[in-house]
């Protein structure tokens, strides 16, 4: 491959110089002449002094004697001169003795001059007797015209201009030639040499050492090149086996080793057919670990590394059953059994993987348990395609989480249904509230001091048009996936502040409203606005509001929520800590949080009287509020007994069936007016 001639390195470089030198030919031949110019204008006023002094003593004597005749003789002396134009002989205050003018000289190039050197310059010199008198007689004064200066400085600035970029232009081809003997010629040698080796076997041709450069760059760039020839040839053979090792990368887990969700589905598809020829089921398992994230953040993220590991070996351990293990991403693994006759089998392998994982792991020198939950499909019954199978194994996996961990379950036809039913839902939640499909209904919380109605509880309630009543735990969690719950979780805020503002009208003013916040309604920036302006548009005195927040909304991000907290109890509202007991229980951060009450959740109230750690749980947490000075409210108070424990241990409110269940707002008024006229009254 041969280069154009325009496009060689040399022709670049001989541009390059050239216009380089000529530039710096131009600039120096300009300062030159600059000082050229400089140096003419000295010489005029050399020359002016030169001629003063040499008139200066026969002007004095004429002036001296009043010789006009004498003055006008020095005066032709003067203009003897060419450069001088005018010349003249006195006193400034008296009339000149004699004095002469001409006309200035024409000259062609007094255009370009006379800006430089100026059109004529004038100067004087005073005329004094001699000493010890010193006595001033008057001046003698010239002007000399710079057009001859002129001709001679343009003259010289030709010549300076002219040779400073010849020389320059010299200079440059010179260092071009230098460069091109020295880098251009050597450099095309090699590459002629270059275009002659063979891609395939490259270390055959070696490139010839440059007589004269072989201690220089040329010479170490050529030893380089011919090593890097040598190398190429030596490691193709590296390349296959860099492939390979990518290949298994590309197929295999790089913590736990095991075949990842690719390899997976390879060895699936093969299991499949296999079995599809000889009429076997296939079973599909999807572990997932509970709560991994938890022990990543408890313990670390190289524990939870570790206890991947350990929980691969296990699983390994029952390879014997299996047809494929691997890991599919994150904490998920998925197991194969194939050629099984009953489903039961998959039940047994899975219980059995679940019985492992009760033996605690030992990871730097702690022990850690963990617990898994595993969805099942079947082949051929829920798919008869690799994707299918995994893909219902996950959902239903997933599926069991929400519903309860630590156990397995098959996969059924309602999960595709709840799944659809669960993208409808969530559809029409956002045009739900537009509809006007949400209503409220009030549960009463009792007070145990003196048993009197002292608050109630909004709760919201949507009455599909299709599907009919949906409860709030299956439409909340959907509208804060989505962001709906900020639009109707202000309009719950909205209706029950109204209605309460309604029952203090109607004489039940000492009457204290809770609302439900949802976590994502905590962490909203305009929630403490929101409550603020609600209390004074409806007029509702302080404490009146009481809000509830839920542990796990709490401990997401407990700063910003700290500080919302605090803006909502500035504006009047009651904080109150709902489900307590159900997630972290921290003492610290009930003692950092500004909260007014803690709410026993009902989980552990129903079944107080004969569970005896449900009862230890109930008397820990109102000891722990009693302590703290906060109130203690029961949720899901349904029996006699049941009261009475919570009554006997402190408790001060409860709420739940026992009392009443959810009521309309009408309803509920004529409960607290029946309150009134019965032992349990309205405050």
């Amino acid at each position: 491959m041969k280069l154009e001639l325009k496009n060689s390195l040399s022709v670049k470089l001989l541009r390059v110089v050239l216009l380089s030198a000529l530039v710096v030919g131009v600039v120096l031949s300009c300062a030159q002449i600059v000082y050229d110019a400089y140096k003419t204008r000295q010489a005029v006023a050399t020359d002016a002094e030169r001629i003063l002094d040499m008139f200066r003593d026969p002007s004095t004597q004429a002036v001296y004697s009043l010789d006009r005749e004498m003055g006008m003789q020095v005066i032709e002396g003067l203009f003897q001169d060419k450069a001088v134009r005018m010349a003249s002989i006195g006193h400034p205050n008296e009339t000149l003795l004699a004095e002469k003018t001409r006309d200035l000289k024409p000259s062609p190039t007094r255009w370009l001059t006379d800006p430089i050197l100026g059109q004529e310059r004038s100067f004087t010199t005073q005329l004094v007797g001699r000493s010890p008198y010193s006595e001033y007689y008057g001046d003698l004064r010239i002007t000399l015209d710079t057009a001859t200066y002129g001709e001679g400085f343009l003259v010289n600035s030709m010549i300076i201009f002219i040779s400073g970029v010849l020389r320059a232009l010299a200079m440059g081809l010179v260092l071009y030639l230098v460069y091109h003997w020295l880098l251009t010629k050597p450099l095309s040698r090699i590459i002629e040499h270059l275009t002659s080796i063979n891609p395939d076997r490259p270390s055959e041709h070696q490139l010839p050492l440059l007589k004269g450069h072989e201690k220089n760059e040329l010479g170490l760039w050529v030893n380089t090149a011919n090593e890097l020839l040598a190398s190429i040839e030596r490691n193709t053979h590296l390349r296959h086996e860099a492939e390979s090792s990518l290949l298994r990368m590309a197929q295999y887990d790089f913590l736990t080793g095991l075949p990842n969700r690719q390899q997976l589905q390879q060895q699936l598809d093969k299991i499949l057919i296999d079995a599809g020829r000889v009429q076997h089921r296939v079973a599909v398992l999807c572990v997932g670990l509970d709560d991994f994230k938890g022990i990543n953040e408890q313990f670390s993220y190289q524990a939870g590394d570790q206890l991947l590991l350990a929980l691969a070996d296990r699983l390994r351990g029952h390879s014997g059953r299996l047809g494929a293990l691997a890991r599919l991403g994150g904490d998920q693994f998925a197991l194969v059994q194939a050629d099984i006759e009953q489903p039961y089998e998959a039940a047994e392998l899975a219980q059995n993987i679940l019985d492992d994982l009760e033996a605690p792991f030992a990871v730097d020198q702690q022990e850690i348990r963990l617990r898994a939950t595993i969805g099942i499909t079947l082949f051929p019954e829920d798919g008869d395609s690799t994707e299918k199978l995994l893909q219902k194994a996950e959902q239903t996996m997933t599926l069991a989480k929400t519903r309860s961990r630590n156990r397995y379950q098959f996969y059924i036809a309602s999960v595709d249904s709840e799944m659809r039913r669960r993208r409808e839902l969530e559809k029409d939640l956002r045009e739900a509230l537009v509809r006007n499909q949400f209503h409220l209904v009030y549960q009463p919380q009792i007070s145990y001091r003196d048993q009197r109605v002292v608050g109630v509880e909004a709760l919201i309630r949507w009455i599909h048009p299709e599907h009919g009543f949906v409860p709030p735990d299956q439409f909340i969690p959907l509208a804060e996936q989505n962001g709906t719950i900020i639009a109707i979780g202000e309009w719950v805020l909205d209706q029950a502040c109204k209605q309460l503002r309604e029952w203090h009208d109607q004489g039940f003013s000492e009457l204290r409203m809770a609302v439900n916040l949802s976590t994502v309604q905590l962490h909203h920036s305009e929630l403490p606005r929101v409550v603020n302006n609600l209390l004074q548009i409806y007029r509702l005195p302080p404490r009146s509001l009481e809000l509830e927040v839920t542990e796990t909304g709490l401990m997401e991000d407990i700063s910003t929520a700290a500080q919302h907290l605090l803006s909502l109890r500035r504006s009047g509202a009651l904080i109150a800590i709902d489900d307590f007991g159900t997630g972290y229980s921290s003492l610290s951060y009930l003692k950092s949080l500004p909260l007014d009450k803690i709410k026993i959740d009902k989980s552990f109230v129903q079944d107080l009287i004969d569970d005896d750690d449900d009862a230890t749980i109930v008397r820990a947490i109102i000891q722990l509020g009693k302590s703290l000075g906060m109130q203690v409210i029961a949720e899901g108070v349904e029996t006699t007994e049941q009261e009475a424990y919570i009554i006997s241990e402190g408790c001060h409110e409860g709420q739940g069936y026992f009392y009443s269940k959810p009521l309309p707002a009408r309803e509920l008024l004529s409960y607290l007016k029946q309150a009134q006229r019965t032992h349990v009254g309205v405050l």
